[in-house]
């Protein structure tokens, strides 16, 4: 099984190698076998990209938003025709099951190239302001050259929600996907220059923590986009503070969802697990603290361990598996190590808590875990651990959820389940969260802003708020006298 693409790098529309760039492996998760070899930019390579991107944005900002969209809406033509192929390289990189990306990953990338290439035209107008005789406009024009730093979670979508507004808005971009998902992103740069993108306006290069510094650093870098984690987020915004440079910052989460005892149980346990389980819980905004209602715990948790149990876990390539592998050795057993905390610090191990008997080789497979009784300062409940660890509490009185639930220092996500819709919207306005959900959870359509709060971030991807935020404001004021002065 090999998945070995043309050269480590996509500079200037097309591949570039470096060898002197350190080996970066890269491995599939269900087995453990190495797929692909590839190497990290040298301070050549960035060099490359960061002036290809520079010289190409020029030309790609020239060109008018309708034709800019029109390149964008290829590419996702593209990819919706490639979708098997992109999801099958997508399972590949990261382990999740093919039934999961062939409908999650290439699609949500193909959206946000087709929603950004059709609000462009009419999304970045200005405004004019009558000023007596004079006047003024305004406009919204492109930064420069941003920079892309991507995670490992869900690397083609993440490759395009921050390529796809960059590029609408009139920017070019080089893009750093995770060096333990390197493969993906490469071809999202292929598609585009077939989709009729001018060369150098999407450039990939791979990368370690090394090259994340030497991107954010870069003279030439107008803008930096963020997904990962908040340690990692703290270091790149304040790199990128010192020189000014724009910022998104798509940080982690301990997000709470929070069941009311009128709540649809089965409803309100399907938007546990999908904000739990899905994609091996790797997820950033999934909602790890489930506080309960204690009047329907019991039932709540019976009904949660069988439908836990009964999930299919196995061969990701297999359309029938339902949960895959953790995307690393290293990422399983950091979340293994969580495990032993919860029971340690007193938490009811109500299923899973250690490998699948049901898998056999060298891949990275772990049990949906379920702990109930969690109490506040467990440390399960207090740090992200990022993988298929629920944590459900207790919880009696509404001011009281919500002031647990508050009490922490992210702010990425939240949800509300409940009949009371009076109650849920009342509710939601004091979760301190970015982006929350009402009967549902995880749901990220382009059309709406993601985004978090607190120590989850700042800035918007998605929607046309999102172009607010690979763009400035100029203004113009038109003087139509004489210009006078007092002296």
């Amino acid at each position: 099984m090999k998945a070995q693409p043309q050269a480590s790098h996509f500079i200037d529309g097309e591949y570039v190698e470096d060898t002197d760039g350190t080996v970066i492996e890269s491995i599939y998760p269900a087995t453990g076998e190495v797929i692909a070899r590839l190497h990290a930019a040298t301070p050549a390579i960035i060099e490359k990209a960061i002036a290809s991107a520079k010289r190409a944005q020029k030309e790609w900002a020239s060109w008018s938003p309708a034709v800019r969209g029109r390149v964008l809406k290829k590419a996702a033509e593209i990819m919706r025709e490639r979708n098997r192929e992109l999801s099958e390289l997508e399972t590949l990189d990261t382990g999740k099951p093919i039934q999961e990306t062939i409908v999650a990953d290439p699609t949500s990338g193909a959206d946000s190239f087709e929603f950004f290439g059709g609000i462009i035209a009419t999304a970045m107008n200005g405004s004019q302001i009558p000023l007596g005789g004079d006047w003024a406009y305004t406009k919204r024009v492109p930064l420069g050259v941003v920079v892309g730093i991507g995670a490992w979670n869900y690397p083609q979508q993440i490759a395009c929600w921050k390529g796809a507004p960059a590029l609408a808005a009139g920017n070019a971009i080089v893009f750093k996907p995770s060096e333990v998902t390197p493969l993906g992103a490469l071809k999202i740069a292929e598609i585009l220059i077939e989709a009729g993108a001018p060369k150098g306006v999407y450039n990939v290069i791979q990368g370690d923590r090394e090259t994340g510094p030497l991107l954010v650093s870069h003279p030439d870098v107008a803008k930096v986009s963020l997904t990962g984690s908040v340690p990692t987020g703290r270091k790149v915004a304040g790199a990128a503070a010192s020189q000014l440079k724009h910022v998104t910052m798509e940080l982690g989460g301990k997000s709470p969802i929070v069941v009311f005892d009128d709540a649809d149980i089965d409803s309100a346990i399907s938007g546990a697990m999908l904000g739990n389980f899905y994609s091996t819980g790797q997820v950033c905004s999934n909602g790890t603290r489930v506080f309960v209602h204690k009047a329907i715990k019991e039932t709540f948790l019976a009904r949660l361990k069988a439908r836990t149990e009964a999930i299919l876990i196995g061969d990701p390539q297999d359309e029938a598996t339902q949960m895959g592998p953790m995307v690393s050795l290293a990422q399983r057993e950091k979340v293994l190590s969580y495990i032993d905390k919860g029971k340690a610090e007193g938490a009811t191990l109500i299923t899973g808590g250690g490998i699948p008997n049901s898998v056999t080789g060298e891949g990275f497979y772990i049990q949906p875990t379920v702990f109930a009784d969690v109490t506040d300062d467990m440390t399960i409940a207090r740090e992200e651990i990022f993988g298929p660890v629920m944590c459900v509490l207790d919880f009696e009185d509404e001011a009281e959820v919500i002031a647990r639930a508050n009490a922490t220092e992210f702010g990425l996500s939240a949800g509300v389940f409940t009949a009371d819709f009076s109650r849920a919207h009342r509710v939601v306005d004091q979760l301190e969260a970015g982006t929350l959900w009402i009967n549902t959870y995880n749901l990220c359509p382009v059309e709406i802003p993601f985004g978090g709060s607190k120590q989850s971030g700042f800035g918007r991807e998605n929607s046309a708020a999102a172009l607010e935020h690979y763009s400035e404001l100029k203004t113009v004021y038109v003087g139509m006298g004489k210009c006078e002065a007092p002296y």
